[in-house]
């Protein structure tokens, strides 16, 4: 395998297995609408009834119609085929998507702090009775959305961000005709600003993991719960290969995980170093879902330390020419 010798030479392999969202645009698009016309509604009983639970949960509900519909359009552009210019096509806007769904959860969630702040200072009796009917119903449509949007969550952060505002409203609803409840039986002032409060917690509690896991596909970090360790071994353990190094694994979007790396093999045919080749690709694809492998193999590598190897390594090639 005389060409192995001759600096770094590509050996190139790409597994392509794109999982597809189990959620239809037409199905998004009525999510939307649904969303944004329970708002309107919510928002105008919250008014009339003087509740800032209500409000409150009006621009949560509102978050939601922004995060579907990002989603929504999301779902659309992910579907265009990749070209010249966008050679891994459009599946990062699904990730931009959720992270500007997580940016806006967070503003409205010191929004909904600061109003619950001066509402505790200056008490107002909302009235319970419109508060229980309006959030009963705010449950209903957010857990029928959720419904929707349950089976591709567990494949898509764009989706899985939509899915939470759902749940997380759902929560907050409930939250909702409890304070109700106090308000209607025990004339309580308090408890509409306090059910606020929680529900400004619980919309920050949400949004974490999102803005933590977009944050990290957006720095091409190691994908949540990606065993690298593993990956090392399991590259080490195809026959051939006597080392891994400048190892890379990132999250490209939504059911696309890529890998890079360097195997060192012992001199060979080419042949033989195209069969290593395809049986590291076909191990880490199926044992870890990574499906967008490129290997380089190669006779003489890095250091035997460098696993994880930088940009240092061609830095020190030209130093050496």
């Amino acid at each position: 395998m005389s060409d192995q010798h001759s600096g770094h030479p590509h050996r190139h392999a790409h597994g392509h297995s794109h999982v597809a969202p189990n959620v239809s645009s037409l199905m998004m698009g009525a999510a939307v609408a649904v969303t944004v016309a329970f708002v309107v509604v919510e928002a105008v009983s919250g008014w009339f009834a003087h509740s800032l639970a209500l409000l409150s949960d009006a621009g949560h509900n509102l978050a939601d119609a922004a995060a579907l519909g990002f989603s929504w359009y999301a779902l659309w552009i992910a579907r265009k085929p990749s070209h010249h210019g966008m050679t891994f096509g459009y599946h990062r806007v699904g990730v931009f998507a959720a992270l500007a769904n997580a940016v806006s959860l967070v503003a409205i969630a010191v929004l909904i702090g600061w109003e619950a702040i001066g509402r505790i200072r200056e008490p107002e009796i909302a009235n319970g009775s419109v508060m229980m009917g309006v959030a009963v119903a705010a449950i209903a449509v957010n857990l029928l959305i959720g419904l929707w949007l349950h089976k591709g969550s567990k494949d898509d952060l764009n989706i899985r961000s939509a899915y939470l505002h759902m749940l997380g409203d759902a929560v907050s609803a409930f939250g909702v005709v409890i304070a109700g409840l106090l308000v209607a039986t025990m004339r309580a002032p308090l408890a509409d600003p306090i059910v606020s409060l929680l529900i400004a917690g619980l919309i920050l509690y949400s949004s974490y993991g999102v803005l933590r896991e977009s944050a990290t596909v957006l720095l091409e970090g190691t994908p949540s719960g990606m065993d690298m360790p593993a990956v090392i071994a399991a590259i080490k353990g195809v026959t051939g290969v006597l080392d891994v190094h400048d190892l890379h694994v990132w999250m490209v979007g939504p059911g696309v995980v890529a890998c890079s790396c360097h195997v060192l093999v012992a001199e060979q045919s080419i042949r033989e170093g195209q069969q290593v080749l395809r049986a590291v690709v076909r191990d880490i694809e199926h044992r870890f879902h990574i499906t967008h492998t490129t290997v380089q193999v190669e006779v003489e590598g890095c250091d035997a330390d460098d696993m994880y190897c930088t940009g240092r390594h061609s830095h020190r090639a030209s130093h050496r020419s």
